[in-house]
């Protein structure tokens, strides 16, 4: 009987629109199965995507190499980026008490090992990381306010990691400001944007050698820049 009310209630759930990973509590993402609930954003195709450019660009990390994921969310881009590179030192940042409670609930689960800080952006990570950082990744909000976005991810993903104001670009742009000076001459900084942000994305990271790369369905959904050294070899 508990059994048929539960599989009722998730029946209720799934009717009304909530998604499928929440119902399921968990989502695979690249080489890890993470926990996922509203707490935070569901990773998707074009986020693991960004994960395996962020990989080849940076190639390789020793012990010296620092690793940052603004806006972690649920954690996907750390983890597994901490998984590809084990002895680099991976930090990750969240405004969201929420999600970052989540983060490390799936640092937990997976065993792996990332310092998860709570602030906006690049805020609360140690001032020693000011301009020696090898690869920044972020998954950042990118819809504009007046957008409209299928019900369920507008009335069950939080607002506060799809949002990022009028234009949809503002938070891609203090990122851009703010990276260039946090990143080692070198450095790479990789971000998810929206379908459609690829020239105003250009023209944000003008300060590096930069360039749009494509998604598995052919969209422009990925800038990859690097900081006083070409990314396209």
């Amino acid at each position: 009987m508990a059994e048929r009310r539960r599989f009722d209630g998730l029946v209720a759930r799934r009717l009304a629109g909530e998604p499928l990973q929440y119902l399921e509590g968990t989502v695979d993402f690249g080489p890890l199965t993470l926990k996922i609930d509203e707490r935070a954003l569901i990773p998707r195709p074009e986020t693991e995507r960004l994960w395996e450019e962020a990989v080849g660009s940076l190639a390789e990390a020793g012990p010296g190499s620092v690793i940052v994921d603004v806006g972690t969310g649920s954690g996907c881009l750390a983890l597994a980026l901490k998984h590809a590179f084990p002895d680099a030192r991976v930090f990750a940042t969240d405004i969201s008490e929420a999600a970052l409670s989540l983060a490390k609930e799936n640092a937990a689960l997976t065993g792996i090992d990332v310092t998860f800080l709570h602030g906006d952006l690049f805020d609360p990570l140690p001032g020693a990381l000011r301009g020696r950082i090898d690869l920044v990744v972020s998954n950042p909000p990118y819809v504009a306010d007046a957008d409209s976005l299928p019900a369920e991810i507008r009335d069950h993903e939080p607002h506060q990691a799809l949002f990022a104001g009028p234009a949809g670009t503002e938070v891609l742009a203090r990122i851009a400001d703010d990276a260039y000076w946090m990143v080692a001459v070198g450095g790479w900084v990789l971000c998810e944007i929206g379908d459609g942000q690829a020239d105003a994305a250009r023209r944000l990271f003008g300060a590096y050698d930069r360039e749009i790369r494509k998604d598995l369905a052919g969209r422009d959904r990925i800038l990859v820049a690097r900081k006083g050294a070409s990314c396209c070899v």
